[in-house]
């Protein structure tokens, strides 16, 4: 029978998405979450020891086996020799203000980005990167935008406060009752309004591994 460690080598290599310590746990039948965890922790240190290509990562809530930060200079190198799904540079802002200024609404990132957001949001809402947290408290109710943990999956963090620090604050507008009250319908319904953003496209960045 594998030793726990090597099945859980295994584990971590067929899931395609974090494994929580719970999950193992369950699936190993260990009396605690903390057996699952030290069991994550040699895997760790025998990766660490033998200087594998590999590495264990903590990644939104689970774990998960990926590539070692030094090899990216081939990573991308292969990246570029098969079509990948990217997401615009339209979509990245978008994305960005989520995910600093969450829970947000769309007037609100329209307002920041100059142009309607509806297609890129749109866009972000079908890859799961972001989700409807609600509704504000304002004049039309419009929705109200944060992002998902197949956001952090894709972003390899582990949760929100791994996001990079930048400089100054990103600082929200101030928006006329008109304004928030466009937003009222629901996403996607062919609302039309001026300064439509061309939504999805662009090769600017990758989301995911």
């Amino acid at each position: 029978m594998p030793a726990p460690v090597d099945i859980v080598e295994g584990l971590l290599f067929a899931s395609d998405a974090p494994l929580e310590a719970e999950r193992i746990r369950e699936v190993l039948e260990l009396e605690s979450v903390a057996q699952a965890q030290a069991l994550v922790v040699a895997l760790q240190e025998r990766y660490d020891q033998e200087a594998r290509a590999l590495q264990i990562a903590e990644v939104a809530g689970g774990y998960r086996m990926v590539t070692r930060p030094e090899l990216a200079p081939w990573l991308v190198r292969l990246a570029r020799t098969r079509t990948r799904v990217r997401l615009s540079r339209a979509a990245l802002e978008a994305l960005a203000i989520v995910a600093y200024k969450q829970p947000v609404s769309r007037p609100e990132i329209d307002a920041v980005r100059g142009v309607n957001s509806e297609g890129v949001l749109d866009n972000l809402l079908e890859r799961r990167l972001v989700r409807i947290a609600g509704r504000k408290e304002a004049p039309g109710r419009p929705f109200l935008f944060e992002t998902t943990r197949e956001f952090l999956v894709a972003f390899g963090l582990r949760d929100l406060g791994d996001l990079p620090v930048v400089d100054g604050e990103l600082v929200l507008p101030d928006l006329l009752p008109n304004a928030e009250s466009a937003d009222a319908t629901e996403p996607g319904d062919g609302q039309a309004q001026t300064e439509q953003d061309p939504g999805p496209g662009g090769s600017e960045l990758a989301a995911g591994r």
